[in-house]
């Protein structure tokens, strides 16, 4: 995998590689594990996660793969039956639209090579199928394809911007390349996933529980103006 090229100042790669140990020691994250084999089983789940609770979304992917088999049976599937199907996790005919549109554009409805690209070239790939922006790219990369994407989400940014890593005028979308040129390959995973956990249960959006976290030395928002 080449290694990507990286601009931030030092000062904010260190203080993200410290963020990155000890939300792995914290959270007990040991290595990346692949969610699902398929490269598009991912992008799918993901398209159904959006706007919704991880709940109901696992239990619309599940409720899809049930009634079709294989992603050429979704792409079949009346349009009326598949958002029914999938109703449960939230803006039903939207995202049915959506997961045919992107299974429609996946040449032989195989995203495998995906995982020997880089991840420039990942990202340009799934980010021209339609309705895949960079958070649903980022999970894709990040959690099927073994690339060090980090995709940034409500717990990343509002925990990122709180340390100091981004600043008040980035957006989100653009975080996810602010971000990437900061943390180390090697610690995406577990920056994501571990700023996610803490993002719901200490560094919360409301009354955040600064009294209880593990980085409160690092972060610009305990320590005021």
């Amino acid at each position: 995998m080449p290694e990507r090229q990286v601009s931030a100042a030092p000062e904010l790669r260190d203080k993200a590689a410290r963020v990155a140990m000890r939300l792995r020691v914290a959270y007990g994250i040991d290595r990346p594990e692949r969610e699902d084999d398929d490269p598009i089983g991912s992008l799918v789940g993901t398209i159904l996660s959006q706007h919704t609770n991880d709940q109901n979304a696992h239990r619309a992917y599940e409720l899809l793969r049930a009634r079709y088999p294989t992603w050429r049976d979704i792409l079949a599937a009346p349009d009326a039956e598949l958002a029914d199907t999938i109703r449960v996790g939230g803006l039903a005919n939207l995202k049915a639209a959506r997961i045919k549109q992107c299974l429609a554009a996946i040449p032989d409805l195989d995203l495998s090579h995906l995982r020997d690209a880089s991840i420039e070239e990942a990202r340009s790939a799934l980010r021209e199928l339609p309705g895949v922006g960079p958070k649903t790219a980022a999970c894709v990369m990040l959690f099927n394809l073994g690339l060090p994407a980090i995709p940034v989400d409500t717990h990343v940014y509002r925990a990122s911007r709180r340390l100091g890593l981004i600043g008040p005028r980035v957006s989100a979308n653009a975080a996810h390349a602010v971000l990437e040129e900061m943390v180390a390959p090697g610690d995406a995973y577990a920056f994501h996933v571990g700023l996610v956990r803490h993002g719901r249960h200490v560094c919360r959006a409301q009354r955040p529980l600064c009294e209880d976290c593990v980085l409160v030395d690092l972060c610009d928002y305990y320590r005021g103006p």
